[in-house]
């Protein structure tokens, strides 16, 4: 039972992937001016960032814990100006900091029932909230903060 929670909790996790990978490329899109060639440099490098994160999540859900992958997408945000993207981005980043450090929890909560994949899925998940909090420095960089 435990493990089907856990599968439901990466599946939200890669449908945040999903969404944060089309939404910051629609967002390099949009982002114009003087200084637009670095952000919108940085906003495709995220996404093909989150494009791996989700290949992580698909592999630990599909080959540790024998669950079926999501195909859905969560929410995305709009945003128009550069100074909006920046800002609606980081906050879904931290989102996702939030919802992963729940799933980090919950897998070192179930380490003993876990005993063949833990350690896979404990240093996955550890890798995306390192990568996701990378994010949120770098944007704040761009933001000038």
């Amino acid at each position: 039972m435990a493990k089907e929670e856990l599968v439901k909790m990466l599946n939200k996790a890669l449908e945040l992937e999903h969404a944060a990978r089309i939404q910051y490329l629609a967002h390099a899109e949009l982002v114009k001016g003087i200084n637009a060639e670095p952000i919108i440099a940085r906003l495709k490098e995220i996404a093909e960032d989150e494009k791996k994160h989700e290949e992580m999540f698909r592999e630990l859900i599909g080959s540790y814990l024998g669950g079926v992958p999501s195909m859905g997408m969560a929410e995305t945000h709009p945003a128009k100006t550069i100074s909006e993207i920046l800002e609606v981005n980081i906050k879904d980043e931290m989102h996702a900091v939030d919802v992963y450090t729940g799933i980090l929890e919950k897998i070192r909560e179930m380490k003993d029932e876990l005993k063949y994949e833990y350690f896979q899925l404990e240093h996955k998940v550890r890798h995306i909230i390192l990568d996701e909090q990378e994010h949120i420095a770098e944007l704040g960089l761009l933001q000038g903060k």
